[in-house]
């Protein structure tokens, strides 16, 4: 079994990064990004209450989680908001979403 997923990030500025991710932590994509100090605000910490961890998935992946009714709640007060849209902080990451690929969208 793996011990780590590699996930890309894009941020708001077009740099792109490479982020190592220990699967034994239980880390949400927000966590990942916030340990890595890329600008992502996520202001409520992780609760799913402010979607300021709002995120485009750039690669085709049927590993990640359904969409939560508050997670679509939220999303849908976003005018930045495309198909891709999720929160990343309702993302938990498992060795199934090696080579995730997303993108920090614009505050």
């Amino acid at each position: 079994m793996k011990e780590e997923i590699t996930i890309t990030v894009k941020d708001q500025d077009g740099n792109v990064h490479h982020l190592i991710c220990p699967l034994d932590m239980g880390l949400s994509l927000k966590d990942l990004c916030k340990a890595y100090e890329l600008p992502m605000e996520a202001m409520c910490g992780g609760m799913a209450m402010c979607a300021t961890c709002h995120c485009y998935i750039l690669s085709e992946s049927s590993s990640l989680p359904e969409k939560g009714d508050i997670e679509e709640a939220l999303l849908s007060e976003l005018f930045t908001t495309n198909s891709s849209s999720r929160l990343a902080c309702q993302i938990q990451l498992t060795g199934a979403m090696d080579g995730l690929s997303i993108e920090i969208a614009p505050n």
